[in-house]
């Protein structure tokens, strides 16, 4: 089976980055770390010896961080997106994640952490709602998500229920 794992492109913060996501998913691990060499030196630009690469896993999922250089930045274009069980669960990766992140990016379940990557912490009860057959009903409940920062289960039940 081809395995896809996403990568994720840093300055110099991928170690850093690595070892904060790997703290608020529980059931995560660091891999290997690489560092770059002295060779190729004029097309990297980074100090020998510096981190390179940063396998992790978050809940059995593969990621690749790079320390890349400043060129490119997170945007809204990709995010990863958190099924929540229930509010407790949504409660505690809004609030790990969003620390030290940009309060103005946050919208609909969204939020963009200290690192600029983008996540949408949503409760699996959502996606039920809003595509419930009964249109007035998902209506209601989409216009309540779209109403709030940090989503609230309670009150999206509340508006889907009328």
């Amino acid at each position: 089976m081809t395995r896809i794992r996403p990568n994720l492109w840093f300055d110099t913060q991928a170690e850093d980055a690595a070892r904060f996501y790997t703290d608020v998913f529980k059931d995560s691990r660091m891999g290997a770390i690489t560092h770059y060499p002295e060779a190729g030196q004029e097309a990297h630009g980074k100090p020998p010896g510096s981190v390179m690469t940063v396998e992790f896993e978050l809940n059995g999922h593969p990621f690749l961080g790079l320390n890349g250089g400043p060129q490119f930045t997170f945007n809204e274009s990709v995010s990863m997106e958190i099924e929540c069980a229930d509010q407790a669960e949504l409660d505690y990766y809004w609030d790990a994640l969003s620390e030290g992140g940009d309060p103005a990016a946050q919208q609909c379940g969204w939020l963009k952490d200290r690192f600029g990557l983008s996540w949408q912490v949503v409760p699996r009860a959502l996606a039920d709602m809003v595509n419930d057959p009964d249109e007035v009903k998902a209506a209601r409940a989409f216009e309540a998500m779209l109403s709030m920062k940090k989503l609230d289960i309670a009150a999206l039940q509340r508006a889907f229920d009328g």
